[in-house]
Order: structure tokens, then sequence, then C-alpha cells
């Protein structure tokens, strides 16, 4: 299937050389046949305590259906409904007390227009599991809510207001992979919705509020696990009294740093690579999880 899908690559990278350079940048980078996976020390706040955890980064391209709204086999099977995404998966993992909770952020956008079409979410813990889903529509988000709380569980309708952002999506689009979210100094009030970790956690439905995004004027130098790097900072600011901010290196691909937002206190890059990781699936393979920084798990 990989194979396939690097062949429909092909035919975009080539109509790539019409386009503006930094699209065609995007493609050179992005369109490689591999992922970035970024690993990070994570703190987060939960039951009013400080729990140290990891977090994982995967983004990647792939053929995404239009109507299904999944990834599909064979890129080349049905052009028209076919379109080139970048996926993000996101994985916190960390202790409260006796248990742990495992979650799972996706969020799909078009790399066309880095436009999110569709945003997933899982969380599994010893009480039980949540899952989420919404689709992206030009004026609508339509998905549905699945919790083992009672009262929880259903159908998602929300608008869509104009320039409105999503958190999750946050985590590319402040990248800057096609071109600055904001010019230094800029700053911009937009319609906001919470991402879906938070609103696990805070048992919030999802809803939209508002939100002051800022980027820093001057470069920031950050120090995490990974290293010492020249870092943009964005600063956000959001109507439900939650403020945090995002360090974004300077250099392409402009990897994330470092994070805060509540109720992640902080997640500090330690590693990076770009991998085909999907192959890496063999006993002893866990070996690889040092190259962005993480423990292999103990046998």
């Amino acid at each position: 299937m990989r194979t396939r899908w690097m062949g429909w690559v092909a035919a975009i990278t080539t109509a790539l050389v019409c386009v503006p350079a930094g699209a065609a940048d995007f493609g050179a980078h992005w369109h490689d046949g591999k992922a970035e996976l970024d690993g990070y020390r994570l703190v987060v706040s939960r039951y009013h305590e400080d729990r140290t955890g990891t977090a994982v980064m995967i983004f990647v391209t792939e053929p995404f259906s239009e109507s299904k709204r999944v990834k599909v086999d064979d890129a080349r099977a049905n052009p028209a409904d076919t379109f080139d995404a970048l996926k993000l998966n996101l994985v916190r993992d960390f202790q409260t007390g006796i248990y742990d909770y495992n979650t799972m952020v996706s969020v799909f956008v078009r790399t066309e227009t880095m436009e999110p079409v569709k945003v997933s979410f899982s969380s599994a813990e010893w009480c039980g599991h949540v899952y989420s889903e919404m689709v992206f529509a030009p004026k609508e988000i339509r998905g549905t809510y699945a919790s083992y709380f009672e009262g929880e569980s259903g159908p998602i309708v929300l608008g869509r207001p104009k320039g409105g952002v999503t958190e999750d999506e946050l985590f590319i689009a402040l990248r800057g992979l096609r071109g600055d979210f904001l010019a230094a100094g800029e700053s911009r009030t937009v319609p906001y919705l919470p991402g879906c970790f938070y609103s696990r956690l805070a048992h919030h439905p999802p809803e939209w509020t508002q939100a002051t995004i800022a980027r820093m004027k001057e470069p920031q130098t950050v120090t995490v696990p990974a290293g010492t790097f020249a870092t943009v900072l964005y600063d956000v600011r959001i109507a439900d009294g939650r403020t945090g901010g995002f360090w974004i290196e300077g250099e392409y691909p402009h990897r994330i740093v470092k994070w805060s937002l509540p109720p992640d206190v902080s997640g500090e890059l330690t590693g990076s690579k770009r991998l085909e990781y999907w192959k890496l699936h063999a006993e002893g393979d866990e070996s690889w999880l040092k190259e962005i920084g993480l423990p292999a798990p103990k046998q």
C-alpha cells in the first residue's frame, strides 16, 4: 500500500514545480516517504497535582478520502475523491497514582490549504473509554462523542465561524509549514474551539469561545532535553482563563520545541527523527525509541 501511495506522491511532487516556492519546499520535505517522530517529556496537571509522563507527535502525509474521511488504500483508484492530507497523531501517556492514562488526538489537515478536515480523540484509563470524532465541513462541524460517563455521549453539531481555530490544529498551524501563522509582533483574536484532551479532562462539551494568539516580536532561546534551539514564541490566551505558549523551532521544519497549555503544564522535546516507523514492529525495534529520546519499555 505504501508503494502505491508513493506513486501518487510522485505525481504531486512533479506538479509542485508550478506552485510557489513555499509549497514546493513542503512537498520536498513531507513527501519523502517517511514520518516525523518527535518525543517529549510531558507534565500534565490532573487531580490538582502535576503528573510526569511522555508524549509523542507523529506527523506524516497520506492520501485521504473526501467522502469517507479516512486514509485510502490506493490513492490512484479514485483520484477525484482523494486529496493529500497531513496527519498528526499526538499521544500522551501519564500516571495518576495506581492507574495510567493513554490518550491520542488525531488531526488531519489538507496540505494544500492547511485547513482541518477531521479530528478524532481516544482516552483509555482504568475507569473506561472515551472516544470522539469531528468532521469539518465549510460551515459546520459534525461528529459524535462516546463516553462511559453518564450524560456525556451524543452527537456533536457545531457551527464553524469564519476564521475559527481549533486548539488541536494549533500543533500544526503554528509550525507555519506553508508560511507563518502570524508575522513577528502580530496578534489575532479568533473564535476558538478548546481541544479534545482538555474537554475530556475537564468534562466540558465542545463549544466555541475566543482566544487571542500573539507571536512575540523577538526570537526566544530555549533549552530542552533535545538541546538548545532558537525559537519563535506564540502566546495563547483563552477566554476560559487558560494561558499558554508554543515555542516553535526557527528553522524548517519548525518543530514544536516546547509547549504549555493547561492541562499540559509542559511538553519538552527529547528527540526527533524521520523514520518509516510502520516498518519498525519487530522484536528489538523498541531500541529506536532512544532516537526520539524516550526509554524503551522493560522486557
